[in-house]
């Protein structure tokens, strides 16, 4: 084994957590405004969030690097030559606030005002929220004494760039950061595991992929004939026609041990 590739989100940053959170704060705020029951809105601008984004011109494009509805609430794009992510920045906060403006609607809102302040503060709370697992710094800098480490994460490249610098001195354990928004294929895409190889100058067998998604990481993998491990933190149990990883944990700090 040369080179362990680790994903980012969810397996070395705790995304879920930050959004969520992000989105608790943003809601509690339209709640004290306007009267309206917190998590019902957050429940209606999820909904809103995911279909709205499904409508956007570019959503081929961006479902094909993995970006997902609530990446594009608080995304710049203002990173990468690509002409979809070039649209995203002119795109983006009008994308934002309809999402906002249909959410309070569903609850008998219609105040363009809270849609747009709402829009604009769901970043500034994702932002101050840059949540890291407290076993990811102890083992990349075990890991990264004996092997290679590198970083294979879907998005686009400013958010994902933004995210790695939100956490002091993470990047500087990777020898190679390779995000999907920069070459164009994302997870469970063969040809970004091959990327990711031949920048290393390695074959699969080289190199073992460790990632907290099934249908992206594993599956990406497993596809390439690249050794994995799934990391199920909470220990739930997969669909049953999940793609199968070579090992199961529950923390990064039994990557060590199925190494050895």
């Amino acid at each position: 084994m040369n080179t362990i590739i680790f994903d980012l989100d969810n397996t070395l940053i705790w995304d879920e957590k930050s959004t969520d959170e992000a989105l608790d704060a943003t809601c509690e705020a339209a709640a004290q405004s306007e009267g309206i029951p917190a998590m019902l809105l957050k429940e209606a601008v999820l909904i809103q969030a995911q279909s709205t984004f499904k409508e956007l011109a570019v959503y081929s494009y961006l479902a094909n690097i993995e970006v997902t509805a609530m990446e594009a609430m608080w995304a710049r794009f203002d990173d990468g030559t690509a002409s979809e992510l070039l649209y995203m920045r002119k795109k983006a906060p009008l994308f934002r606030k309809e999402v906002w403006e249909n959410g309070l609607k569903e609850l008998g809102v219609h105040n363009e005002e809270l849609a747009v302040l709402l829009a604009e503060t769901f970043p500034i709370e994702r932002r101050k929220r840059p949540y890291i697992y407290e076993d990811t710094v102890e083992v990349l800098h075990s890991l990264s004494k004996a092997y290679p480490l590198m970083l294979l994460t879907n998005g686009t490249p400013d958010l994902q760039k933004e995210k790695l610098l939100g956490v002091s001195g993470l990047s500087a354990f990777f020898r190679h950061i390779v995000i999907s928004g920069e070459v164009g294929w994302g997870k469970p895409s063969p040809k970004i595991f091959e990327h990711c190889m031949a920048l290393a100058g390695l074959c699969a067998g080289d190199c073992f992929m460790v990632g907290d998604n099934l249908y992206t990481d594993i599956l990406g993998a497993n596809g390439t004939g690249m050794a994995n491990a799934w990391l199920n933190r909470s220990g739930k149990r997969p669909p049953s026609d999940a793609p199968r990883p070579t090992f199961e944990i529950r923390s990064l700090r039994e990557v060590a041990g199925l190494l050895l």
